[in-house]
């Protein structure tokens, strides 16, 4: 008899654990009952599966590959007008269709489909993917399908249907323009499921100048929400985009569903488990040009001593 009331019990904690919203860790409070990140798992059992995204990246165990050549940006100097939005999660820009990218060992042609944003809070660091343990400020993912997809519920339904570029932000003594009309929209939408117009706008402005995105790794994992699919090819860039404190705080003023602030909205990294991490093939021609100015300056050095 214990053991059934305790298999009903457990069976009625995980039906209300499923029911719940699911949330960050920041907001988990005494009086706000949510399912953070360490039990997204009761939510969509993908969640606890052995390919989850964000890992901590260590450098040391990466490997070149040849395979990993420049993207091809379609669309990303055109200038649009969408919708952003506060989902109570985030802040959501969503992206022409017309926006896409190829190459870079992608599987297919992908088509964008919106941006959205991981930050921390004043004084803390947010990026979701992590360097040899160092987090950064903030951390931008650009969502893209395979184009033969309708929607990101059928993208996810293929192990390579998602290709996501993420980019990592760093703090700036001065402010990057480029960003002034998306700061500035986030006044409008300080209220979960509020929306505003961005006007104007390009791709080329919120990401790294093109020439500066070929060195870039890779790996394959997960969305870092739940369901948590195992269908994203990640690239993750190794330059930074720089925002000033000012436009970083920015964010901050942005509340959760629950009204709280909407600071740290970042999902904790996730096992590796035995996922290899790949450079690419810009890193490798870097360390090729390296090693031959050694190879030069170590047959020079040998000539001379020779000769002299």
């Amino acid at each position: 008899m214990l053991l059934k009331a305790v298999l009903i019990l457990y069976a009625s904690f995980m039906e209300i654990a499923s029911g719940a919203e699911w949330c960050y860790q920041s907001q988990i409070t005494c009086n706000h009952t949510c399912t953070g990140p360490d039990t997204w798992g009761h939510i969509s059992s993908q969640c606890s599966g052995q390919s989850q995204s964000p890992i901590n990246i260590v450098t040391r165990k990466m490997l070149p590959d040849g395979r990993l050549t420049p993207f091809q940006f379609i669309g990303y100097q055109d200038t649009f007008h969408s919708i952003l939005i506060n989902n109570g999660h985030t802040v959501e820009l969503d992206l022409p269709s017309s926006i896409k990218i190829k190459g870079g060992n992608l599987a297919a042609t992908y088509k964008a489909v919106q941006l959205h944003l991981h930050w921390g809070k004043e004084g803390r660091l947010g990026s979701e993917h992590t360097i040899d343990g160092e987090r950064f400020p903030m951390e931008m993912h650009i969502v893209h399908i395979k184009q033969e997809y309708n929607s990101l519920t059928q993208a996810v339904t293929d192990s390579t249907g998602v290709a996501v570029l993420g980019f990592f932000f760093k703090e700036s003594p001065s402010a990057n323009k480029k960003y002034d009309p998306l700061i500035n929209a986030l006044m409008n939408i300080k209220q979960p499921s509020t929306n505003t117009t961005v006007t104007g706008v390009s791709l080329d402005m919120f990401v790294l100048p093109q020439e500066n995105m070929s060195k870039y790794l890779r790996y394959d994992g997960s969305l870092t929400t739940p369901n948590c699919n195992e269908a994203v090819v990640w690239t993750l860039f190794e330059d930074t985009v720089h925002l000033s404190r000012e436009q970083l705080a920015a964010f901050f003023q942005l509340k959760f569903s629950n009204g709280e602030k909407m600071v740290e909205t970042y999902r904790p990294v996730q096992p590796v488990n035995g996922r290899q991490v790949y450079y690419s093939n810009a890193h490798v021609a870097v360390v090729s040009t390296v090693l031959l100015m050694v190879s030069t300056l170590l047959s020079s050095a040998f000539t001379l001593d020779t000769t002299g």
